[in-house]
């Protein structure tokens, strides 16, 4: 008998790793999450999935246990990729992790698989949680509630996420643990040495979407749709090459902070096609805040662009206003890695004769 997995999606966002998972061929049962316009997304692309829209430390344990026992015996896998904010070194303004309130979230879930013990856990979260030392050690705790509940040592690391065929030079922290045996982290699928040599870029996932100005929606493409920009900032991308920044700007259209300091070379900047786009972040269709100016047409990225670089199939639809679409994807787990890593459970879990 064929059993496929359950996915029991915590901190689920918009749905960036159930939409992996899925792709992956498991079931998304229950997805948790307190933000209304990402829950408006997930319902509108899970409609059979259960969405409770609450902070996880008000969900109930009792109910998660119910739903995990009434899908047995297929295998249960837990994804907790919960908020990362405290720990990003783009957060140059957080508070000590012990006054933010995001930084228990991490043993909340693990709250949550101490008494539910799904078969496989999934972490995903910033470079650095692991290496927290300032008396609240989540990680490490969390890896102390994993070996107490009954899981083989898990496997973690900081990967690139362009080795799982994301085209964006982003690294993350990733988590596998398995209470049936050893389960390593999957190896890479694109870059030197593997099937596929060449990393994907911004050409292989954008280029075929129609062009648009700044400030259009196109009207046949879903979310195709790009920011204002104001006539200094036109012509400041005007004067961007391909692949280029700031630095390329005549006197005339430079920011006195970039005069003082350099300032940071990816603001303000275009994307090149043929190479993988910076780490997209919540602000990824603001000209301003990233190099997230198109490769050619003289806009930021739109909505649908991001998701795409976020590697979102075409039919994935958001909800929401402009800025809360674009920070959906932002925070979004990339659907590809939630993909890769689908597929190396399943595989894992068929070995021990779970599937």
């Amino acid at each position: 008998m064929s059993l496929n997995v359950k996915v029991f999606d915590f901190f689920s966002g918009c749905g960036g790793a159930s939409c992996g998972f899925q792709a992956a061929g498991m079931e998304i049962v229950y997805a948790l999450d307190r933000d209304a316009d990402s829950e408006s997304t997930f319902r509108k692309n899970f409609p059979s999935s259960s969405f409770y829209r609450t902070d996880i430390r008000d969900a109930s344990v009792d109910e998660v246990r119910r739903l995990a026992e009434d899908r047995k015996p297929a295998p249960i896998l837990f994804c907790g990729c919960a908020p990362c904010q405290p720990f990003t070194q783009q957060n140059t303004t957080q508070p000590a992790p012990d006054e933010d309130d995001r930084v228990p979230l991490l043993s909340e879930f693990a709250r949550f698989i101490k008494a539910c013990e799904p078969d496989v856990v999934f972490v995903e979260n910033v470079p650095g949680l692991q290496r927290l030392n300032d008396g609240t050690q989540p990680f490490t705790g969390f890896l102390e509630t994993l070996a107490a509940s009954g899981y083989h040592p898990p496997s973690y690391g900081v990967v690139p996420l362009r080795e799982y065929g994301v085209p964006q030079s982003r690294r993350r922290l990733v988590l596998l643990a398995s209470r049936h045996g050893p389960i390593g982290l999957p190896p890479a699928t694109h870059g030197p040495g593997t099937k596929i040599p060449q990393y994907t870029t911004v050409r292989d996932w954008i280029g075929d979407l129609p062009a648009i100005a700044a400030g259009e929606s196109h009207p046949q493409v879903a979310n195709h749709q790009a920011a204002h920009l104001s006539m200094l900032n036109l012509e400041r991308i005007r004067a961007t090459p391909e692949g280029g920044g700031h630095r390329c700007w005549p006197k005339r259209l430079r920011l006195p902070c970039h005069e003082k300091s350099g300032g940071y070379s990816d603001v303000y900047g275009r994307m090149s096609w043929d190479q993988p786009a910076s780490g997209l972040t919540t602000r990824c269709t603001s000209y301003s805040n990233g190099r997230f100016g198109h490769p050619d047409q003289d806009r930021a990225i739109s909505i649908r662009e991001a998701a795409s670089l976020q590697t979102f199939p075409a039919e994935f639809e958001f909800a929401g206003g402009f800025g809360s679409m674009a920070r959906q994807i932002g925070n979004a787990v990339p659907v590809r890695v939630a993909e890769v890593m689908g597929r190396h459970v399943n595989r894992h879990l068929d070995e021990v004769g779970l599937t």
